[in-house]
């Protein structure tokens, strides 16, 4: 059986005691794990500073695009 590629990478991370308290202490208000807490903190971050690609948006699906003079869900036909 092959192995699953995961999009996770692991990495050490030094970090001083008093800020990973920091961080155990705001993940356990919030209910996530210290790991968890760390990835939102990141992705925050890169998504503030605009350093993610952007994500692409998948194609509808058949059912989702609307055929010519199909009801569009708000009452109205719309013509393609």
């Amino acid at each position: 059986m092959a192995k699953k590629e995961t999009k996770n990478k692991s990495f050490i991370l030094r970090i001083d005691s008093e800020t990973m308290d920091a961080i155990e202490k705001w993940a356990s208000d919030e209910f996530r794990s210290t790991n968890g807490q760390l990835q939102w903190i990141i992705s925050e971050a890169l998504r503030k500073n605009r350093r993610l690609p952007k994500q692409r948006k998948e194609k509808p699906t058949e059912k989702e695009t609307p055929t010519t003079d199909e009801p569009t869900g708000n009452g109205r036909i719309q013509s393609l």
